[in-house]
């Protein structure tokens, strides 16, 4: 379904998608709930991450989308210092970055096929050339009967299909999912899993949170788990 990406030559030279050093966070003036995170994800490799309820899993990724902001320490994004970004660099940033998060996050007034279409659109692509594509997607997460759906009408199970499809169609360099699998049976979650791994072996980064043992074993990936905002079972080692 996705053919193979030429690597940007700037992670060429890097390797890092994503560099997390000595990170904290906190919200407001409560106590911090990442500590000292050192964390590498480099360019192609399959990440997930785990750990209970409450320990900083969705805070982290956040950070890693750059929909939070961190409160100390060092986070780079495909080679570049986050805090040296401009604004528009930010947001060029953001564009290379495909997000499935818990509450979907689809626009209650388009159908499915144009949430998924949106990362499309907003970069100018023409109708023409992404309509096939979106159609087949939408097949192959079980949705092809959806496609002029709006999103009140669908199950969550279907909404969270949609958001996947959503977050893979414009095959980004980084896709970051909290729990993608969450409100899905097994049968698709293996599906799902087998995307995932597709767009893997096409090039892009994945950092996956779950809870989900059997989507864990489905596939051979690095493991990071988290315990009380601290991110441990690495071998990742910050710079001096």
């Amino acid at each position: 379904m996705f053919k193979k990406k030429k690597p940007k030559l700037k992670i060429a030279l890097n390797n890092e998608v994503v560099r997390f050093e000595r990170l904290g966070m906190r919200y407001g003036r409560g106590p911090e709930v990442l500590s000292d995170v050192d964390m590498c994800l480099q360019n192609g490799s399959f990440t997930f991450l785990t750990g209970p309820s409450g320990a900083g899993k969705s805070t982290l990724l956040k950070l890693c989308y750059l929909e939070l902001k961190q409160s100390r320490g060092l986070i780079s994004l495909f080679g570049t210092d986050i805090s040296k970004m401009s604004r528009k660099t930010k947001h060029s940033t953001k564009k290379k970055i495909g997000v499935i998060l818990q509450d979907f996050r689809l626009i209650d007034h388009l159908t499915i096929f144009e949430n998924v279409a949106l990362p499309l659109r907003v970069t100018g692509e023409k109708k023409s050339n992404y309509t096939k594509d979106i159609s087949e997607l939408l097949q192959w997460v079980g949705l092809g009967a959806r496609m002029d759906a709006l999103p009140k009408t669908l199950s969550g199970g279907e909404k969270q299909r949609a958001a996947i499809a959503r977050a893979v169609i414009s095959k980004p360099d980084l896709i970051i999912a909290d729990e993608p699998t969450g409100n899905v049976d097994e049968v698709m979650s293996k599906r799902l899993l087998s995307l995932f791994t597709e767009m893997n072996r096409s090039g892009t980064t994945i950092l996956i949170a779950t809870h989900n043992k059997k989507l864990i074993k489905g596939v051979k990936a690095n493991i990071l788990h988290i315990e009380n905002g601290t991110l441990i079972d690495t071998s990742f080692e910050p710079s001096i």
